[in-house]
């Protein structure tokens, strides 16, 4: 009984944080800068994790208080392989890029919770590979199957009530409203775990470290804590952009099979990105153009996926940014906010 008790003990840190894990995989694309800047970031468990040009660095808190630091340079995928700079395409590898940061910063957060989970002399758990690759497929999977196959069945079944859905424009309207739908429900529906709410804590912290450095402001607690938690350049705001350009190119698809329209729903994925991420560029520079109100839905839906942080929640995205700095100025050389 005692062996079972000891078990279950050890057992339950990993099933508590692989669920944490999972959910933040999940919201990754909400959580990620959208778009390849001078600095930009992802919130991850009790930490940020924070990119330059040339460095990236996460830091983490652990329950001890302590604050675990990793740090690492990088090579601009677009200095490195020109095309990859051309406009549509470099959406599409800057959204890639930008998730492969970002999950291997949320296992590192990830393994430093579980590191402090352990009791002196006992073996240190971890996420490993094989649970790391578990979680990519069931994400990729959830994500096809919940933006991809739900709204399209749901759509065509509406199809077959009425004649009406059966119409371009409506069904592929039809289609984008549920995919919607779908997708503020799971936004709103897991900000209702506490663990996921610091999360977003965190990514309110990351936004507001940002906007006091493209400010010029002291990279202080008091000084950052001024700035709103709300950035145009989030990864929400570019998920909501991709979700809104998706129903004005599906409309000009001409196909009417239910495994056509899903084929083409997968093929254009990285077609859509790409247009998504010029549009959310252009609308950076061009406030008050019309492609900046598309954008605007994304702000709004940042009332859920960003909260309010702590002084110890800014402090760890500042020391983050600060290292992703240091690191950056050794392999990037003088950075200059234009």
């Amino acid at each position: 009984m005692r062996y079972l008790l000891t078990f279950v003990r050890r057992l339950l840190p990993i099933l508590s944080r692989n669920a944490r894990f999972l959910a933040a995989v999940q919201l990754l694309p909400a959580l990620e800068a959208g778009e390849e800047t001078l600095v930009g970031g992802q919130a991850v468990l009790e930490g940020v994790m924070m990119r330059s040009p040339h460095a990236w660095a996460i830091a983490c808190r652990k329950p001890s208080g302590e604050v675990s630091v990793h740090s690492e340079p990088l090579q601009r995928l677009s200095e490195k392989h020109k095309w990859m700079g051309w406009p549509v395409v470099r959406g599409f590898i800057t959204l890639g890029y930008a998730m492969n940061l970002g999950f291997r910063a949320l296992r590192f957060s990830a393994n430093v919770a579980l590191d402090e989970a352990v009791e002196p002399g006992e073996k240190k758990l971890e996420v490993s590979g094989w649970m790391a690759a578990v979680n990519i497929i069931f994400s990729v999977g959830f994500f096809i199957f919940m933006y991809k196959f739900l709204p399209l069945v749901a759509a065509t079944e509406l199809k077959r009530v009425n004649p009406l859905f059966g119409q371009q424009i409506i069904f592929n309207l039809v289609d984008g409203v549920i995919r919607l739908a779908l997708f503020l429900l799971f936004i709103w529906g897991v900000s209702l775990w506490p663990d996921i709410r610091r999360v977003y804590q965190y990514h309110g912290a990351e936004h507001k470290t940002v906007f006091a450095f493209e400010s010029g402001d002291p990279l202080a607690t008091p000084a950052v804590q001024k700035y709103s938690t709300y950035h145009p350049r989030c990864g929400t705001s570019f998920l909501m952009t991709v979700m809104i350009i998706s129903m004005l190119v599906y409309t000009l698809i001409p196909v009417t099979s239910f495994w056509m329209r899903f084929a083409v729903r997968i093929a254009l994925l990285p077609v859509i990105t790409g247009l998504s991420y010029e549009i959310i560029r252009f609308a950076a520079k061009h406030r008050g153009s019309l492609f900046a109100l598309m954008t605007a839905p994304g702000l709004w839906l940042q009332r859920i996926t960003t909260q309010p942080p702590s002084d110890v929640q800014v402090q760890c995205a500042i020391v983050a940014l600060d290292q992703a700095m240091t690191l950056e100025q050794q392999h990037g050389g003088e950075l200059v906010i234009a």
